[in-house]
């Protein structure tokens, strides 16, 4: 069982006075407009909050997929910030795995090429990342099934092998984009179960989700609106 007792040694995410400020023609938009908190290391957290609150900006600034306009953003220990495009995706694939609504597998590529991806640009040798993607497959319960191409599997599956391929670098976060929003609720709460045991193992994970049921699984839960956190829930 994690110890959850916040410390400063268990900050895997920092973020101080963040915006994120979109131009849109003449006008700007403040999707963030000055977020501070803090992630620590084995909890399991729920951004929620209405359409345009700033949940998924939070998410894809998060996961170094977009750049915070003014603020600090420290990641295991890094200043985001200060990091050029080449270092900020050696971070990315080092620390975060990633897990989206629209599962983003590659169709032509069968369910074990999917999961050795981050492993190639890793530089993992053949058999090496073979070895894993057999490992990771059979813990999503997919082994029989390495073959097979997207096309071939259900939602459900498709979802599991987004989870096992946001494994392959073993990374101590995995942001999740409303992780059941395109399956049925049996299959969702499938994932949810595996999302849990992920992180009894120990995996911080950061979840966007509008629904208050599946919000319910965190630990804490950010309400956002207007681009700040409203307010924070704790089990």
């Amino acid at each position: 069982m994690i110890d959850r007792t916040d410390t400063k040694k268990d900050l895997v995410i920092e973020l101080e006075d963040v915006h994120k400020i979109y131009q849109m023609g003449t006008e700007q938009v403040n999707a963030l407009a000055g977020v501070s908190t803090s992630f620590t290391v084995g909890n399991f957290y729920a951004i929620m909050g209405p359409s345009g609150s700033g949940k998924s900006t939070m998410l894809n600034l998060l996961g170094c997929l977009d750049r915070v306009s003014r603020g600090r953003y420290v990641l295991e220990g890094t200043d985001v910030s200060t990091l050029d495009d080449d270092a900020l995706s050696e971070l990315r694939l080092r620390h975060l795995g990633f897990i989206f609504q629209s599962f983003n597998l590659i169709p032509q590529l069968t369910v074990q090429r999917n999961i050795e991806l981050p492993l190639y640009y890793l530089g993992w040798e053949a058999d090496r990342s073979a070895e894993r993607a057999v490992e990771l497959a059979r813990r999503v319960g997919l082994e029989e099934r390495l073959g097979h191409r997207p096309t071939e599997l259900s939602g459900g599956q498709m979802q599991r092998v987004a989870i096992a391929r946001a494994l392959a670098n073993d990374p101590r976060i995995l942001l999740a984009d409303e992780p059941t929003g395109n399956l049925d609720t049996t299959t969702g709460e499938q994932i949810l179960e595996l999302l849990r045991e992920l992180n009894e193992q120990g995996k911080t994970i950061i979840m966007v989700t509008h629904e208050p049921d599946i919000a319910k699984l965190a630990h804490k839960r950010l309400h956002m609106r207007d681009g700040l956190i409203e307010s924070i829930e704790e089990n």
